[in-house]
């Protein structure tokens, strides 16, 4: 008797590619955060601590992200225009009150201050502002917003963060998301929150991380030639 022919169901023809796991996410930003904490607290000479701070950026997003990074973009020009107005928010207070971020709301305990980590010796070294400009141009922008919009928004929808889709929304996710965004920018919390709110908004619109990319790339970019150019250093803390 011939046997009979095996019946097997959709759900049993599965690829082995597995869903990425949180590292993907997390282990850039949480790489940076570190490398930040330890640089600042050990006397790196400048030029080596930014080629190590993009250093180990590159290898974590070499090993864990890979699969998850997606640069594809919906919009090119209006998320590079979100990224130009984020600049404009976040240097406008000072033009509109210089000083007024000395203040106890801002320059706390909690927040820091509003003082750049560099030297006069590295302000005036062209290679340490080049890698400095690159690290937070292209190294800051993808580890944040794969941490930020590309996990924490999602996973405070649903810890099975994998089953909700780039830009859900929710009420309690966009919130803590963008405060505790804010939180990690300092003294300048506040326009840390309108950014974070900023690029909520434009996540649940585009649900693409490239469009975050740009965006924050953008603003960044901006931010660093502001500095460098009129010597704003306390832009880069």
């Amino acid at each position: 008797m011939a046997n009979p022919p095996v019946v097997t169901s959709s759900a049993a023809v599965q690829t082995t590619r597995r869903d990425p796991t949180a590292s993907a996410y997390v282990a850039p930003f949480a790489v940076l955060i570190a490398f930040l904490g330890i640089s600042g607290a050990v006397p790196f000479p400048y030029r080596a601590r930014e080629i190590v701070g993009i250093g180990v950026v590159v290898v974590a997003l070499w090993i864990f992200s890979r699969p998850v990074l997606d640069f594809r973009v919906g919009s090119w020009v209006w998320s590079a225009l979100l990224g130009a107005a984020v600049f404009v928010v976040w240097v406008a207070p000072d033009w509109l009150a210089p000083g007024y971020r000395h203040s106890i709301v801002f320059e706390n305990p909690l927040m820091g201050t509003a003082r750049s980590s560099l030297s006069g010796a590295a302000r005036q070294d062209t290679i340490t502002l080049g890698l400095r400009a690159f690290r937070a141009v292209v190294m800051v922008p993808i580890a944040e917003e794969l941490f930020w919009r590309g996990w924490l928004m999602r996973w405070l929808v649903r810890p099975d963060f994998t089953r909700v889709n780039l830009g859900t929304y929710s009420p309690l996710a966009f919130t803590l998301t963008a405060l505790l965004f804010a939180s990690e920018h300092g003294p300048y919390w506040d326009v840390g929150l309108i950014t974070g709110i900023a690029f909520n908004a434009w996540m649940i619109r585009q649900k693409k991380l490239g469009d975050l990319f740009v965006a924050h790339a953008v603003a960044n970019a901006c931010l660093s030639a502001y500095a460098i150019s009129f010597e704003k250093w306390e832009y880069w803390l």
